[in-house]
């Protein structure tokens, strides 16, 4: 136990700040909104939600996108602030309520660990990007570059039209456009400007190639600005989201504006709102909805037990939930009605059906937005504008990334140099981060980089989510969690959150994962199939951070006290302890000092008449003990710890 206690501290006089103590590390609860609100409002909003929607008919992916926000998004994304928060644990030490599932919070690292590797590559393009913008004309503007190919065919023409008059710019336009549909295939200048330029792209996943040192360059420049973000923990981090979790809402805005009075930008949110019925019914589109839930919110990444665990005990995160959910749901739909007005605006334009504008994955980012912005005047403005909204939303959720796995790593091993020395652990990190990612930095590295999002966080976090739902509500029993909830905030769980954690969100995170694995497709980057060595490594990776909970399940069972297997079993799971309030003024009513059978519920999990029969034996002791000292007398120790001279006529030695 950490806190107080450990200074000294005498009931009702100031208490003595302790360093080692989480409770306060924020500045205040606004940072720790803005800062959650950073984490779950990322990249995810901007291009999946979007292309989530345009792939599977607008409207139509809203319908299951808002029920599994409000039956299993919401849920999930309280229970993991109030679990955070109520132990004041990073990932890691919150399993002291059951010891034997520790091994979800080391799953919970290894998913933080990928996601943090791939999503800096991610930022760091969105630096290149924003680097690259800070020209007259962007470079992605026309078709007559080195890298371009006889495919390419651009709208807004070549470079000579640049001191055309308006009639000549609004000809070439057209006969452009024309050129366009005329066109069996077309290839967008922003589209080879990214694959021929900017990645370079290699013919497989096996033909590395060379490193990009550009993007190399700014993978490093991506890191260190994290680091300095970090450099003081949340205390800095704090401070910076501010700025972070609140510029790209007046970057979003100002692009909305520009983006509705664009031509044909109506079209555009037209599709985007009309939902095709018919493929409300296909359960794709149920379980793409459910997988952008827990991207989107961040839920079993580990980063929301990590950013609770700093708050005040007695904060009140159910409020914080619900704010925080529902401003990342807005932000979502918000971000739609930005894209899509410039794919309306871009299928005007090029004369095609909204639903045949857009790339898929990244490209929505890389490839569709950056050729709509060198159709907007003044392109290069607002073109420093959107990547830079893109590096802020990335590096709000990259801090929380980051800052999970120092605090793990803090917290397991607990050390007074390595808690003194939290800097150089972070610095550590981010050194180790930007090694990884080197490989995704080469002429392979798309094809990697998509490998780790489809596999490494997808539905390991299903099964991390279901396993801690089963944990908290039937190992550790649902009773004692309402009523650790209601000690921390003041009042117990609603029913409606009490019936979702106990069996609506288990089931419908069983319903995703038996889906997953029904519906399962190997991916695939455009026309390129991925071979089955790349498919194994995926796989692999998926379950290498599901696999840490068998295997740490046996190691405690095995570690743990018992004749039998049953009996080391009960014992994995039975609470630690120290498992509760982190600081000892919070540890009362069931977690205060048990010195009676009064506070018998002093332990939670065990039950009462284990605790009465422990109480006992403790006090039968301490008797047995006077009595020595008194007089020599014969005793002999019963099977249940209790002197008895009386039931064994023939004691032996």
């Amino acid at each position: 136990v950490v806190g107080p206690a450990a200074n000294g501290a005498v009931p009702g006089e100031p208490v003595k700040k302790d360093e080692n103590s989480r409770r306060g590390n924020w500045g205040n609860q606004i940072e720790f909104v803005l800062t959650s609100v950073g984490y779950a409002v990322g990249l995810g909003n901007v291009w999946r939600f979007p292309y989530l929607c345009y792939r599977n008919g607008g409207g139509a992916f809203m319908l299951p996108y808002f029920i599994m926000l409000v039956f299993c998004g919401i849920p999930l994304f309280f229970l993991e602030l109030s679990f955070g928060q109520f132990a004041s644990q990073g990932c890691l030490g919150v399993w002291k309520i059951s010891p034997m599932f520790k091994g979800v919070g080391y799953g919970m690292m290894v998913v933080s660990t990928y996601i943090g590797i791939y999503y800096n590559v991610v930022i760091c393009i969105a630096f290149y990007y924003f680097f690259l913008s800070m020209t007259k004309l962007l470079p992605w503007t026309y078709c007559n570059n080195p890298w371009n190919t006889p495919d390419c065919s651009g709208v807004v023409g070549n470079s000579q039209r640049l001191n055309a008059s308006l009639a000549n710019a609004t000809t070439s336009l057209v006969a452009g456009v024309s050129e366009v549909v005329n066109r069996t295939k077309r290839t967008s200048p922003s589209e080879e400007y990214w694959k021929h330029y900017v990645l370079n792209i290699s013919d497989g996943i096996g033909t590395f190639g060379e490193v990009r040192l550009p993007i190399l360059g700014c993978l490093a420049v991506s890191w260190f600005v994290v680091f300095l973000c970090l450099i003081r923990g949340v205390k800095s981090s704090g401070k910076v989201v501010y700025f972070t979790a609140t510029f790209p809402y007046v970057v979003l805005t100002i692009l909305f504006i520009r983006g509705i009075t664009l031509d044909g930008a109506i079209n555009g949110i037209k599709y985007y709102l009309t939902p095709q019925w018919e493929k409300v019914l296909d359960a794709k589109v149920w379980g793409d909805a459910a997988s952008q839930i827990f991207y989107s919110l961040g839920c079993a990444w580990g980063g929301l037990i990590t950013m609770a665990s700093y708050n005040k005990f007695h904060n009140n995160c159910f409020r914080d939930s619900i704010i925080i959910s529902i401003t990342n749901c807005a932000t979502s739909v918000y971000a739609g009605f930005v894209i899509f007005s410039i794919l309306g605006f871009m299928a005007h334009n090029l004369n095609v059906p909204v639903s045949e504008v857009a790339d898929h994955g990244p490209g929505l980012a890389f490839v569709a937005y950056p050729e709509a912005l060198t159709l907007l005047p003044i392109s290069p403005l607002w073109s420093l504008l959107f990547f830079f909204m893109l590096i802020l939303l990335g590096l709000g959720t990259q801090f929380c990334l980051l800052e999970t796995l120092v605090t793990a790593i803090v917290d397991e091993i607990g050390t007074d140099w390595i808690i003194r020395n939290k800097t150089v652990v972070t610095l550590s990190v981010a050194i180790v981060g930007f090694l990884l990612g080197v490989p995704l930095t080469t002429q392979a590295g798309i094809y990697w980089l998509l490998l780790m999002d489809n596999y490494a966080a997808s539905f390991s976090l299903v099964i991390i989510s279901c396993i801690m739902c089963i944990c908290v509500m039937y190992v550790y029993g649902h009773r004692n969690y309402f009523r650790d909830v209601e000690m921390m905030l003041g009042f117990p769980p609603p029913l409606f959150f009490k019936v979702c954690w106990r069996f609506i969100s288990p089931v419908i995170i069983s319903f995703i994962l038996i889906f997953t694995v029904i519906q399962y497709k190997p991916i695939t980057y455009n026309d390129y199939v991925y071979p089955g060595w790349s498919l194994a490594i995926g796989f692999s990776m998926a379950l290498s951070s599901v696999v840490c909970i068998p295997i740490y399940a046996l190691y405690k069972i095995s570690r743990s006290p018992g004749a039998t297997f049953r009996e080391r079993l009960k014992f994995a799971c039975r609470a630690h302890p120290k498992w509760g309030p982190a600081l000892q003024e919070h540890r009362t009513g069931r977690y205060a000092p048990m010195a009676s059978e009064d506070t018998v519920e002093a332990r939670p999990l065990k039950e009462k008449e284990e605790l009465k029969e422990e109480l006992k034996v403790e006090e039968k002791e301490k008797e047995k003990e006077t009595e020595r000292k008194d007089e020599i007398s014969l005793t002999i120790q019963g099977s249940n710890g209790s002197t008895n001279t009386h039931n064994n006529p023939n004691p032996s030695a």
